[in-house]
């Protein structure tokens, strides 16, 4: 799974597109004989990209020619073919010692011939593609019948034949195959979900929609590709602070609203002109993504500015109305004597309600009035919700040690319990995915060592309080990552629909020529916790992530090569077939741009053929080249 976004006062990376590998740098493989490798299952033919009209705008039409921070011609021949897929046990003969490379222990070469580094410096996880059980079916051991006639056993020969037969046959007959673990004590691994549409454009619970891809909105335009329609510069920070929280982006029918430096800007969501602005005494520090019908949203912030040696606290709890372009109250709670530092907030049933290490407060949206807070005498605390169709509260007992969490779906006008799921003891923290249905995710043991924050997701179900299903997510295998820390829902690389969960797999080598990197997006069924089998590719060179459900559709991004603009795509929630909506420019100007904004370490909103790109930190550290708060590209 990939790293987590750099944490306040730290300055943000960077990391660009990502160019081909020079296959002059690709670890050898050994040579196998042909007699001892089973047929491999046939290769999928690449769809070429479609190809992006040029955008208007004085800066944005030059073509992207090579340069500093892109590959040259590789200079040697590609191998005639491409290194075969190191085969596992099971099909009866002798294997050969694999290279390092992917898949095996050592370091796949990075773009540039370096080992890549992940957001913190670390090396990447290599993923499980390439290995017998993942991605690929895997033929039966075949049992040595006596032939007629003479008693003998099958040859290798005849052996290689019929594990060919049966691998294509699997895939032709019901595409790609995954294999599911057996049920134990209902964990079962991930090998590998549409919900209601968040109004904002980019929440991931829900039961609405269908599997078969109903209900969806969005719909392809006649022509994809998109052009800028505008762009915010980083706001630069105060002297003597290096880094400022700008969590928060939200989309109207009209507006683009975005978090800066102690304000909160609505723009023209199709020109890009401001149209209001909300003065903050001091910075946001964490931002709901959910949204009322009638447009409102919830921030927390700090009650100043932060100075040299003066942090301030994110005491101050407020409701804004993004259409009208005014904040509506601003509240804080207390903890005995002492005012709350929360650390998230979030919405439901007109509520909104706050979390923290010293407990969790609420209050109506419509009139401020607070409708709870934290027990003093209370040995548990609310550390955060997670909102949206039901109001989930993750509440922390006992001591550092012996931590216990209670998942528990609550009333937002009262905060009466409803249902409660107790997990084990000693697991820290736990992130709220999807309240409806229920899934939330954790790190237990700390074991998915990737700093994820996710080893295992839970299915609860909301009305009896009753675990469904654990589902397995080695860190190795999938790139969804949840900050349970401080945000609570602020999980990327995944969504939640249908009753399933949609994810990304880590990135693992292409079929392509290019030698690049590729990944998918897999489902898991919350009632079995099994793969549905459903599968959509990236492509050579391409990351896909998904952002949200759009009925029974999944809305995801795929983060281009280096010579190519991103995309956003439709993918259906039955047939997993992949549609189009916009294809971003692919001059060098918007490439550079685009490539600073991760799914992972930005914000992005999609929705009416527009996609919103932003930061969640203003830095004083530069690069030297123009830094940008947004950038937003349209079709049409």
């Amino acid at each position: 799974m990939t790293q987590p976004p750099p944490p306040p006062n730290q300055p943000p990376q960077q990391p660009g597109f990502r160019p081909p590998q020079d296959p002059s740098q690709q670890p050898a493989q050994p040579p196998q004989n042909a007699s001892q490798q089973p047929a491999q299952p046939p290769q999928q033919p690449a769809q070429p990209p479609q190809q992006p009209s040029a955008p208007t705008g004085p800066d944005l039409n030059k073509a992207p020619e090579p340069g500093y921070g892109y590959p040259q011609a590789p200079q040697s021949a590609p191998p005639a073919a491409p290194p075969a897929a190191p085969q596992g046990p099971g099909y009866g003969y002798p294997q050969q010692p694999p290279a390092a490379g992917y898949g095996y222990p050592g370091q796949q070469p990075g773009p540039y011939g370096q080992p890549q580094p992940g957001a913190y410096g670390q090396p990447q996880q290599p993923g499980p593609y390439g290995q017998p059980g993942y991605g690929y079916p895997q033929p039966p051991t075949m049992p040595m019948q006596p032939q007629p006639g003479g008693g003998k056993k099958f040859n290798a020969q005849m052996a290689i034949i019929v594990a060919a037969v049966v691998a294509i046959a699997l895939i032709v007959g019901g595409g790609v195959w995954y294999a599911s673990g057996k049920d134990d004590d209902k964990k079962t691994t991930a090998e590998g979900g549409g919900g209601k549409e968040e109004k904002n454009g980019e929440g991931g619970g829900g039961t609405g929609g269908s599997s078969s891809g109903g209900g969806a909105k969005e719909k392809a335009p006649a022509d994809t590709a998109s052009k800028v329609l505008f762009q915010v510069p980083a706001p630069k920070v105060p002297k003597g602070v290096s880094s400022i929280d700008t969590s928060g982006s939200w989309l109207t029918d009209t507006v683009y609203a975005k978090s800066g430096i102690a304000e909160i800007v609505g723009y023209d969501r199709a020109k890009g002109t401001e149209k209001w602005t909300i003065d903050l005494p001091g910075p946001v520090c964490s931002a709901t993504m959910h949204v009322t019908e009638d447009n409102k949203t919830a921030i927390v912030h700090k009650p100043a500015m932060p100075a040299k040696g003066e942090p301030q606290a994110c005491t101050q709890v407020a409701v804004v109305d993004l259409e009208a372009g005014k904040q509506l109250w601003s509240k804080s709670a207390k903890s005995g004597t002492m005012p709350i530092s929360f650390n998230n907030v979030t919405l439901s049933g007109g509520t909104v309600a706050a979390g923290s290490t010293s407990g969790g407060a609420a209050w109506e949206i419509a009139s401020g009035k607070q409708l709870w807070a934290p027990k003093t005498s209370d040995s548990c605390y609310d550390s955060g919700y997670g909102g949206g169709e039901k109001l989930v509260a993750v509440r922390k007992c006992g001591s550092y040690e012996q931590r216990q969490l209670h998942i528990q779906t609550i009333d937002p006008k009262s905060g009466n319990v409803v249902t409660e799921y107790k997990m084990d003891e000693g697991i820290e923290y736990a992130a709220v995915v999807s309240t409806d249905p229920l899934v939330v995710a954790a790190d237990v043991g700390d074991s998915a060592g990737d700093g994820s924050g996710i080893s295992d997701f839970f299915s609860i179900d909301n009305k009896t309080g009753k675990l469904r299903q654990r589902i397995s997510a080695p860190g190795d295998d999938f790139a969804a990552r949840c900050d349970a820390i401080y945000k609570m829902e602020n999980c990327t690389g995944l969504t939640v629909g249908n009753d399933r969960l949609y994810i990304a797999t880590e990135e693992h080598e292409g079929s392509g020529d290019s030698y690049g990197q590729t990944n998918e997006v897999v489902a898991f069924d919350l009632a079995t916790g099994k793969q549905t089998g459903q599968r959509a590719d990236a492509g050579d060179d391409y990351e896909i992530t998904p952002l949200r459900m759009d009925g029974g559709n999944v809305i995801a991004y795929k983060r281009p090569p280096y010579d190519k603009g991103g995309q956003i795509v439709s993918i259906d929630g039955g047939t997993f077939k992949q549609t189009v909506l916009l294809e971003n420019p692919a001059t060098e100007s918007v490439r550079d741009v685009e490539g600073r904004m991760l799914p992972t370490s930005a914000e992005l909103l999609y929705s009416q053929g527009g996609l919103y790109m932003s930061k969640v930190y203003a830095s004083d550290f530069s690069t030297g080249d123009k830094e940008y708060l947004v950038i937003a590209f349209g079709t049409g």
